[in-house]
């Protein structure tokens, strides 16, 4: 009888996963959110979610497989193409963890063994087909702990290691400022990094005991081997030393345990260098151009040769020095590198055969130096030497003392010439990695392998000649191996020590002791040969790890002397001339030129250089009008790019430059929108103003353009007036200013305040054209031309015709300076007075008698009424 409950119902099949799936899922929930890249004979397999993202991402084909009764996607490689796919999965933001075989397959019982080998991030990476050579790839991490916050940077590949506490507007700025690659946040914190720091990098989530200060404290005393962390000075620096030793923390769960090029840790101090803000560095584009087609400050002086001298001029660009005795060292430097041209080339081409020694330096470290990268490490060391001799040769007393400064690496030379072939191969599996000489056994091998024919051949002869059989002979095959062959003529003279291995119709083969011993060494010579060279490899790479510290030296002494050499090049090539740094206040330029604007001239057009001067006491804010496309956001950012130039140590382009230190440059130029946040352009705009105003001091550059434009024009002019009044009138906040502007109005600042200066961009007007001369000259421009730029610029001729008819309109019905004067007197900020009603002269009396002898800073709200009753009473009477 059929069971009714069963019937017509199909039976479900029972799941089961198979043994690998089950190994897969077991590593896959060690290490949750990464993209698991697991080994399956010669390809890399990822499976279920980690397929579909891998799929897309690669472009790779998405299948799916059979798991004990399911479907499972599925997306694959082949495993020597790691090297083409991984970077690609990690520069689109995945964290992704390589497993590997741990042991041989043919020698596995069961399911082979297999384990996480390593574990790469977008801010833990040593490929270089991952990094950007020319730029640094920092790891940071953020720790908040109420008004106070903790940052530190790594840069795993370099070993660069520092960090600081501070006000979240200082370490908003940093982090803004490096762009690490990846963020450490605390769970708890995840929302506080956002609002205060930004929402635009790859952040990753941390467990929140990770952030302790006491454990953080153990991890660093014993990476570094101390008691305390007094030697870095940073015993009260709570907050740094929790995300400094978060950062440990992460590279040790990230397989990142090798780590001895990281060899200290620095106490970062901004106060050494001029701020630059977020919005600066955008504006003055000093990194990234902000048009896709445009160049960038970096662009037109990037011609170092190595690639540890391009990021150390990226650093150079974002942090300027404020020390006039750095400052001027660096110039003396470059001003000897211009004058001696001999010298210079042969230090040239010395550098331009140096390999990449700080990425080189931690590959060394954390054992992953291939041979050929190995052989570019000596051979940029060897270069030291002769590099040395040449700054010997130079006349500048500083350059002399640089050639002390280099460490000794004698010693890794001496282990390179030991071990390493001169030209070795990049696979230790094909051998030719270690020299001749260094392993007897090595030698022979290779003597085997390479010479076997021939030492059989010399074997068969001499048994020949032995046992006198003339046609004796040794052959091979597979399945008896190497033998001796003896015709049944011969066999009687066959010695008793041979033993008989196979008997033929006309012939006997036989082994020997010697004959065997060699079969063995042939035939086990390839994997012998890569079994010793790997271990004498690795032996090399054991004794250089006390040379770290010596090479990472050389590598800054070298990356420094690069940036030196590029300013000499750019100095010479484009006619840049040497700053005077100066303790004053004022800066005073001579025929300054825009240094990427002139490189990126049409050939045959020439940049038309201008002249600047502002100190605190006679000039110190300038106003500037003139039509668009004149040349004023231009003239601001030039004035900028040379005061910055000149700190960072570089010629500057003019004829001439005086700078008086700066210790904040600010630009306020351009906004957009920030609608995620629900900010509109004039909210932005207000916002950087803000912060300019409450950072700024009497030794800061601010570059303000068009302020107050995304309002209405008397909102906008009476903010751009009082923003001038502040600068001039604070004194905590007397910033030298440029102050390009459209409000004509604020021609009439200078008229009452003593420092501000009126300028214009001049043009010309021929019927009805105007041409732009680019020349900044003394005095206030009254018009914009806003409408012949708009004409240039294509715009139909019935519009251009009837924005005349409506601007002669309103020019005629405009009030006159005059009558303007009488309805809004502006003045100081003290003298400003709006007439509400018209006043006789009597009645003026009247209230001047009142106010008499009163002391309007001294009075109370309420003193102030009955003030303000008597004086209403005054004029009614």
């Amino acid at each position: 009888m059929a069971n009714t409950k069963t019937k017509g119902r199909p039976k479900k099949k029972k799941t089961k996963e198979t043994p690998l799936m089950l190994q897969y899922n077991r590593i896959k929930s060690e290490y949750p959110g990464t993209v698991l890249l697991f080994r399956v004979g010669d390809f890399y397999e990822t499976f279920g979610e980690d397929a579909v993202k891998v799929a897309n991402i690669l472009g790779i084909v998405l299948t799916k497989r059979n798991n004990g009764g399911s479907d499972v996607e599925l997306a694959g490689f082949p495993h020597h193409s790691l090297d083409t796919y991984l970077p690609k999965l990690v520069r689109a933001g995945q964290r992704v963890a390589v497993c590997d075989q741990l042991e041989d397959p043919k020698q596995a019982k069961g399911i082979v063994k297999r384990g996480v080998t390593e574990l790469v991030t977008p801010g833990v990476a040593l490929s270089d087909k991952i990094l950007n050579q020319k730029e640094s790839n920092y790891l940071a991490a953020v720790h908040f702990r109420g008004q106070e916050v903790g940052a530190a940077f790594i840069e795993v590949s370099t070993g660069e290691f520092f960090c600081l506490n501070g006000d979240l507007g200082r370490i908003r700025n940093l982090v803004q400022s490096l762009q690490p690659a990846e963020v450490l946040v605390p769970r708890k914190d995840l929302r506080n990094f956002k609002e205060g720091i930004g929402d635009k990098f790859y952040l990753s989530r941390i467990e929140d005991w990770v952030f302790q200060h006491a454990y953080g404290y153990e991890r660093l005393t014993e990476h570094f081997g101390t008691r305390s962390l007094k030697g870095f000075g940073l015993e009260n620096d709570e907050e740094a030393v929790t995300a400094a030793g978060a950062i440990l923390h992460y590279l040790r769960e990230n397989q990142q345990e090798d780590i001895a090029h990281v060899s200290s840790l620095l106490r970062f101090d901004d106060s050494d260098f001029v701020w630059l803000d977020q919005f600066t560095i955008r504006n003055l584009e000093l990194i990234h151009p902000n048009h896709p087609d445009g160049q960038s400050l970096i662009d037109v002086l990037d011609h170092t040769l190595t690639p540890m001298g391009a990021r150390l001029l990226r650093k150079w660009l974002l942090f300027p020095l404020k020390s006039k005795t750095a400052i001027d060292a660096r110039l003396e430097a470059v001003e000897t590198f211009i004058k001696d041209p001999e010298n210079l080339r042969r230090l040239e081409d010395l550098f331009g055969k140096m390999g990449d020694l700080e990425r080189l330096v931690s590959k060394l470290a954390t054992r992953k130096i291939q041979p050929r990268e190995a052989m570019l490490l000596r051979n940029s060391l060897r270069l030291q030497d002769p590099i040395r001799q040449v700054l010997a040769d130079f006349a500048e007393e500083a350059l002399n003392r640089k050639v002390e400064a280099f460490a000794n690496v004698d010693g890794a030379l001496g282990n390179f010439a030991h071990y390493l072939e001169e030209d070795p191969s990049n696979n230790l599996n094909t051998g030719g990695v270690i020299r001749s000489g260094v392993n007897e056994e090595l030698d022979e091998l290779r003597s085997l392998r390479d010479n076997s024919k021939e030492m059989l051949m010399a074997m068969q002869r001499r048994e020949i000649e032995r046992t006198g059989i003339p046609k004796l002979k040794i052959g091979f095959n597979k399945v008896f191996g190497y033998y001796l062959e003896v015709s049944r003529i011969q066999t009687s003279k066959v010695p008793p020590e041979w033993t008989r291995k196979q008997t033929l119709t006309n012939a006997e083969r036989y082994i020997t002791e010697e004959l065997k011993a060699y079969e063995d060494k042939i035939l086990t010579a390839e994997e012998r040969i890569f079994t010793l060279e790997t271990q004498l490899y690795q032996e090399l790479v054991e004794r250089l790890q006390e040379y770290l510290q010596a090479i990472q030296k050389n590598a800054r002494l070298i990356a420094e002397l690069d940036v030196l050499m590029d300013f000499a090049r750019v100095a010479r090539r484009f006619q840049y001339h040497r700053p005077e740094i100066s303790e004053e206040e004022a800066i005073d330029i001579r025929s300054g030129r825009h240094p990427v604007i002139e490189r990126s001239l049409p050939s045959g057009e020439h940049y038309v250089p201008n002249d600047v001067f502002l100190d605190n006491s006679q000039q110190q804010i300038i106003i500037i009008t003139g039509p668009n496309m004149a040349g004023k956001s231009a003239f601001l950012r030039q004035m900028a790019l040379i005061t910055l130039l000149a700190q960072v140590g570089s010629f500057v382009p003019a004829d001439s430059a005086t700078i008086g230190l700066v210790d904040k440059i600010f630009t306020r130029v351009g906004a957009s929108d920030n609608i995620s946040s629900g900010e509109s352009t004039f909210m932005v705009e207000m916002n950087e103003t803000a912060r300019i105003v409450n950072g700024a001091t009497r030794r800061s550059l601010i570059l303000l353009d068009e302020i107050g434009r995304g309002t209405s024009t008397y909102d906008g002019v009476s903010i751009a007036w009082a923003l001038v009044e502040h600068l001039h009138e604070s004194p905590q906040c007397a910033a030298k200013t440029l102050f390009a502007t459209h409000y004509h109005e604020l021609n009439e600042i200078t008229h009452r305040m003593e420092r501000v200066k009126n300028y214009n961009v001049s043009v010309k007007e021929v019927s009805g054209k105007i041409i732009f001369m680019r020349k900044l000259i003394p005095g206030g421009s009254e018009h914009s031309f806003g409408i012949n730029v708009a004409q240039m610029a294509g715009m139909p001729k019935s519009v251009v015709k009837r924005a005349k008819e409506l601007l002669r309109h309103f020019e005629q019905n405009r009030v006159d300076d005059k009558e303007k004067a009488q309805a809004v007197k502006f003045s100081s900020r003290r003298d400003i007075q709006l007439n509400m009603f018209e006043l006789k002269d009597a009645d003026t009396l009247k209230i001047r008698e009142v106010l008499a002898g009163c002391d309007i800073d001294r009075m109370t709200p309420v003193e102030a009424l009955l003030k303000l009753q008597e004086i209403k009473k005054a004029i009614l009477e």
